[in-house]
């Protein structure tokens, strides 16, 4: 390796990686290796707010930018020996988690609903009860999509509706999807680590039906104060029809399911293939073609009007698969750190967790909150 190299390098991260002495993959990071995936998530959260044009040109280079920094002095360091890192980060985790984010999007975008909807507190509160029943078995992106052009269409006519939109949010977009690991991304993390498909099912459900009655009782009275406010803009009353087109794509999200399943039932018993001493389970890559297959019949089958009448565009998967490639890499180092310090952890009380989860996933996001986490947790599914 050129001399001058290795001493930018360790000018510039000072505390070499080493690796284990147990032969493993472990590897032993200075703190100085999270700069990146610090940079990537002040990148997401600061960039859009100053300048949005420039990050919505530019948001693929960014993350790429702090990938590298990140992934060319690790593969320096160690060469082949961290293909090991990249691969699983990339094979194990991250593709996984875009190829189901991609299904949900594709299939749900291609299911529309109409409807001469007039926006009442009744209605709304249906609207919002049956997004977030919906969200755990079709995504919560998946159920916004179906959902939030309906509802903005029917409180076109209303003065104060900005509520609406923030009760929808924290309903059908958050915890509407903590039932199955199909409602939210961070739960299909955990279903890959090893979580059963039903635990959240088992130890969330009341917890989740507390929360969303509160807020669904609190937004009722909200929404009828206003609404009594704004009676005298309200169209005329007329019966109310509606319709569902594009309703093939309800198949297509019951294959979604059922092969997520089945690949946990089945995950081990079609064995694995090893690719860089990443044991890749043949199940959960059959899912995964699977659920890129039934995507792009999805998109073959479903006329594009009906697309175009959702709003349907690739920029949002773009944006999360460009942004996520980044963060997954980046957070290597992090993981790693976590998984030495977990003793640590282990002392943390449970509020003490929800806030720092809360906090964190405030502005990095749920998914690698979650394997943030669950790494410092232990990392153990069973325990």
């Amino acid at each position: 390796m050129n001399y001058k190299i290795m001493l930018l390098l360790f000018l510039f991260f000072p505390s070499f990686l080493i690796a284990g002495g147990d032969g493993s993959h472990a590897i032993h990071f200075s703190y100085l290796w999270i700069i990146p995936f610090v940079g990537i998530l002040l990148s997401i959260a600061i960039f859009p707010l100053i300048n949005e044009h420039f990050w919505h040109k530019n948001f693929g280079k960014i993350s790429a930018f702090w990938a590298l920094l990140f992934a060319f002095p690790f593969f320096i360091s160690f060469g082949y020996g961290t293909l090991y890192h990249f691969t699983h980060a990339l094979l194990l985790e991250y593709v996984p988690f875009i190829v189901l984010l991609f299904a949900l999007f594709t299939i749900s975008g291609g299911i529309v609903l109409r409807g001469n909807f007039v926006g009442t507190p009744g209605l709304n509160l249906v609207f919002l009860f049956v997004g977030t029943l919906l969200a755990s078995w079709m995504g919560t992106t998946g159920a916004a999509m179906l959902l939030i052009r309906p509802l903005i269409r029917a409180n076109k006519w209303r003065e104060n509706k900005i509520h609406i939109i923030i009760f929808f949010i924290f309903l059908v977009a958050n915890i509407g999807g903590s039932l199955t690991p199909l409602g939210d991304p961070p739960l299909f993390i955990g279903f890959l680590k090893g979580v059963d498909f039903f635990w959240t099912t088992k130890y969330m459900f009341l917890p989740m039906l507390f929360v969303s009655s509160i807020l669904m009782i609190l937004f009722y009275f909200i929404d009828n104060y206003y609404y009594n406010k704004e009676l005298s803009n309200k169209p005329p009353n007329q019966a109310v029809n509606f319709s569902i087109q594009g309703k093939i794509n309800f198949i297509l999200l019951f294959g979604v399911i059922a092969s997520v399943i089945l690949s946990g039932f089945y995950k081990d018993d079609l064995g694995f293939v090893s690719i860089f001493d990443n044991d890749l389970r043949i199940s959960f890559l059959l899912r995964d073609l699977v659920l890129f297959s039934l995507a792009i019949i999805s998109y073959k089958i479903t006329s594009i009007d009906l697309r175009k009448e959702n709003g349907f565009t690739w920029f949002p998967i773009m944006e999360v698969a460009k942004l996520f490639a980044g963060i997954f890499i980046t957070v290597i180092p992090a993981l790693s750190i976590l998984g030495e310090n977990k003793e640590a952890f282990s002392t943390l009380t449970p509020n003490i967790y929800f806030w720092l989860t809360g906090s964190l996933s405030g502005f990095l996001d749920n998914a690698p909150t979650y394997l943030v986490f669950f790494n410092a947790a232990g990392a153990d599914p069973n325990n």
